[in-house]
C-alpha cells in the first residue's frame, strides 16, 4: 500500500478519535444534575435553556458576554431564557424587577450587558432606585415608563415567580442553568466558563433526542 495513503488513514483515525473524545458524553452529577421533579417549560415543542442569574453577580457578570453570543446562534427549536432571582435580598430584588421592568419594554436584551458593566466596572450603584432610573434614562428610555413598569404588579409577580421557579429548580447559586426543566448545570460544575457549553450543547442534543416521537 502507498505510504502515504497508509499514512494519511492514521491521521484521519487520529484526529477522528480525538475529535470522539472530546466531544464525549456528559456525565450525571458531575457535568450536570438532575432536576427532581422534572419542571414543565412553556413550550413542550422547544427545548427551553433557562439562565437564573442575577446583575449582582460578579460570575453572571463573567458569563454574560460569552452566553449572550451563543443563545443568538442557537436552532429555531431551541429557546433561551432569563430568570433573575433575589433569594430573598432586597438589593438583588431590585435589579430583579429592573430586569422584568426592561423586558416589559423590550429593552432587556440591548442593556443586558451594559447594565453588568454599569454594576461590576463602572461600580454604580443600581440596587438604589433613584440611581437605577437615572441609570436607565440615560440609555434613551423614557424614566416614567419605566417607573410605572418597575412598580407595576405584574413585574413584581415575575420575581416572585422567577424565585419560585429557581427554588423548583433547586437552583442555591448563580449563574445556574437549566436545559429542558430537566437538567442542571453551571460554570462551577463545568470546571470554567468555556467548560459550560460543550456540556450545554450535549444536553441540548440530549433533550432533542428526547423530543423525537
Amino acid at each position: 500500500m502507498n505510504w502515504f495513503v497508509t499514512a494519511g488513514r492514521t491521521i484521519i483515525s487520529a484526529a477522528l478519535l480525538l475529535s470522539l473524545s472530546s466531544f464525549a458524553a456528559v456525565v450525571v452529577d458531575r457535568d450536570y444534575t438532575l432536576v427532581s421533579p422534572p419542571q414543565p417549560v412553556d413550550n413542550p415543542r422547544k427545548v427551553e435553556v433557562v439562565e437564573v442569574f442575577s446583575y449582582a453577580c460578579p460570575h453572571c457578570a463573567a458569563l454574560a458576554p460569552v452566553i449572550e453570543p451563543w443563545a443568538r446562534k442557537l436552532p429555531s427549536n431551541v429557546v433561551y431564557k432569563r430568570i433573575p432571582v433575589s433569594f430573598g435580598r432586597s438589593q438583588w430584588t431590585v435589579l430583579a424587577r429592573a430586569y422584568y421592568a426592561l423586558d416589559a419594554l423590550n429593552e432587556s436584551n440591548r442593556l443586558q450587558e451594559k447594565l453588568f458593566s454599569a454594576l461590576h466596572k463602572e461600580h454604580i450603584n443600581l440596587s438604589s432606585q433613584d440611581v437605577l432610573f437615572d441609570w436607565i434614562e440615560k440609555q434613551g428610555i423614557n424614566r416614567q415608563k419605566f417607573i410605572s413598569a418597575f412598580n407595576s404588579f405584574a413585574v413584581q409577580s415575575e420575581v416572585i415567580r422567577g424565585d419560585q421557579k429557581a427554588m423548583a429548580y433547586g437552583v442555591d447559586s448563580v449563574p445556574t442553568l437549566i436545559v429542558d426543566g430537566k437538567y442542571r448545570t453551571s460554570p462551577s460544575m463545568a470546571g470554567s466558563i468555556d467548560g459550560l457549553f460543550p456540556i450545554l450543547n450535549d444536553l441540548i442534543q440530549k433533550s432533542l433526542k428526547d423530543h423525537k416521537p
